[in-house]
């Protein structure tokens, strides 16, 4: 199937990676580390790096690794044809033909014909899902509205009932699932059984998506359109279970129509604490004896500004339980959030006698959530109300929560290792480079005139070569000089490739692959860069505590003398 060539270069995830290639995402991160020829990422995150998909196949193809392009791949190239960096509306009209319902734009032939065969071998609801995958990580490239993570997803799951057990209540039965701000349903159809789900969306395009995953789900679920906020769709709805990713840094959520609202019943809402007014429309909406979790910036739970609010929580006895999640867990950025679990006490229920802090923020994010990563009694403090009632008011696990080490000695050996296997491996991936006459003598060559040519894809503020007679490393590399960095940052500092004013030289091939091959290398050498920052700064921290709580000596205290080596003190004695 030919796409149109005026589409943007398709990207795929580590995990589509893998499927590619028949292995384990684990194989596809030894790759990354060990060959350094292995394609850079063309867009996303460091923690949720994108990949150019033409890269990686020829990539595979030369390690022999590759297969054939499945006909789902196929198939969302397609819909990438048609509606570009449009993905929603995409995932509309697919569900719109797999339900026989109207849509406005709907798919073109061959994306339709492609439809057609695989929901006929796979399953309708199966293939919808794995769209809506791809959907959201390709939110991460694009930069469109966050949508919630299948990874956050199975952490909210695995945390719905530990509301309950942090406040001693017994297990209910779900009969209701609400979500306020659902997005594409990914919380609001969390795996909860026999339930009804109610969601509102303010973006009808999003809504639309989010009751046709229920239906090919076949279950039952009203999604509604509207701000919750301020026209709440379901006023009366009392649920079980309210689950919610709000916007985030919403100044304007309509605070000053809503200041005789009676959800503020614990105080309300400073302008510059959107996310608050949402805790207390969750919790109104909450039923007695029923729980709310919602994904929150880490900073709401001590910000100032929320100070009085926080401390109403915590002294009725409505906040539950605070988890600190690590970085990476979400679509739009790379910080770390809290997942704050809110109970509404059922008449009889016993008096909460502390909040449970979990801090899971050093954890791997693909095993919270399974069986395997659930959190130790080290990562666990149940704190009395009155130790957290302070003139902060920090909901901070990390401030409860003090860190555990089995064995300092053990772990302080193993990390100063790998700092010193980083260090020599920075060294080898750093090129020796040598001195060159100061400028190329070589005539320049437009980006723009390059795309508008056919041979270059420009996706976003990545460019890819369309043709063996150009090296694509070389072309990235040349476009991150100080010149073409200059024409690309806007004068509000953002860093914005400008296609039309930056220029790369011309080269012969030969030339242009020994550059390539330089700036390939450099970007390892970042990347692994990034890495030894991350572990120089767990081994600091280590070391620190360690010293400081007589669990680690310094070198003169560890029996030798001062200035003096063991083996001196050996002889001497």
């Amino acid at each position: 199937m030919a796409a149109d060539e005026s589409a943007p270069a398709a990207v795929v995830t580590a995990a589509e990676i893998a499927r590619l290639a028949g292995v384990t995402r684990a194989a596809v991160s030894n790759w990354r580390r060990r060959h350094l020829d292995f394609p850079r990422p063309a867009a996303g995150t460091a923690t949720s790096p994108l990949f150019a998909l033409t890269e990686i196949q020829q990539w595979l193809d030369r390690q022999g690794k590759g297969r054939e392009t499945s006909a789902e791949v196929d198939l969302w190239h397609e819909l990438r044809a048609q509606y570009g960096d449009d993905p929603l509306t995409a995932l509309g009209a697919v569900g719109a033909q797999l339900l026989g319902t109207a849509v406005e734009q709907p798919l073109a032939e061959p994306a339709a014909a492609a439809l057609t065969a695989l929901s006929a071998e796979r399953g309708a609801h199966a293939l919808y899902a794995d769209l809506v995958e791809r959907c959201i990580a390709s939110t991460i490239r694009s930069g469109g509205d966050p949508m919630t993570t299948l990874a956050l997803e199975q952490i909210v799951l695995a945390f719905t009932g530990l509301a309950d057990d942090a406040a001693g209540a017994s297990d209910r039965t779900i009969g209701t699932v609400y979500d306020p701000a659902c997005g594409i349903g990914t919380l609001l159809l969390t795996a909860v059984p026999g339930a009804h789900r109610y969601g509102q969306e303010l973006d009808p395009a999003t809504a639309t998506v989010a009751e046709f995953r229920a239906r090919l789900d076949g279950r039952a679920a009203t999604v509604a359109c509207g701000d919750s906020l301020r026209k709440d769709a379901f006023p009366d709805l009392r649920a079980d279970l309210v689950v919610c990713e709000p916007p985030v840094g919403v100044a304007d959520w309509g605070r000053d129509d809503l200041l005789l609202d009676p959800r503020w019943e614990l105080g309300v809402p400073a302008r510059s604490e959107s996310e608050l007014a949402w805790v207390q429309h969750c919790y109104a909406h909450t039923a007695p004896g029923g729980r709310a979790v919602l994904v929150l910036p880490s900073s709401v739970a001590y910000r100032k500004a929320g100070r009085r609010i926080r401390a109403e929580l915590v002294r009725r006895g409505l906040l539950a339980c605070v988890v600190a999640l690590p970085p990476g867990l979400m679509s739009s950025h790379s910080l770390p959030v809290h997942l704050w679990i809110l109970r509404r006490p059922a008449q009889g229920d016993p008096a909460a006698t502390h909040i449970r802090m979990i801090d899971l923020s050093d954890a791997d994010p693909d095993g919270i959530g399974t069986k395997d990563g659930a959190p130790t009694p080290e990562q666990i403090a149940d704190v009395p109300p009155v130790d957290i009632l302070d003139d902060d008011v920090d909901l901070s696990p990390s401030r409860y929560v003090t860190p555990h080490h089995g064995d300092y000695p053990v772990e302080y050996a193993v990390l100063r290792d790998r700092v010193q296997s980083l260090a020599r491996d920075l060294f080898d991936l750093l090129p020796e480079l040598s001195a060159g006459p100061g400028r190329i003598e070589a005539a320049p060559v437009g980006l723009g005139d390059l795309v508008r040519g056919g041979l270059v894809d420009l996706d976003g503020t990545v460019p890819t070569s369309r043709t063996d007679q150009l090296d694509t490393d070389y072309l990235r590399g040349f476009l991150r000089s100080a010149a073409n960095t200059r024409r690309s940052t806007t004068a509000s500092g953002t860093l914005r490739l400008n296609a039309s004013g930056a220029q790369v030289p011309q080269m012969d091939i030969w030339r242009q692959r020994e550059y390539g091959e330089a700036f390939r290398r450099l970007g390892a050498f970042e990347e692994l860069l990034r890495e030894a920052a991350a572990i120089g700064d767990r081994v600091g921290a280590l070391a620190y505590d360690g010293l400081t709580k007589g669990a680690l000596l310094p070198p003169s205290a560890t029996g030798a003398s001062p200035g003096k080596s063991e083996s001196q003190e050996a002889q001497e004695q």
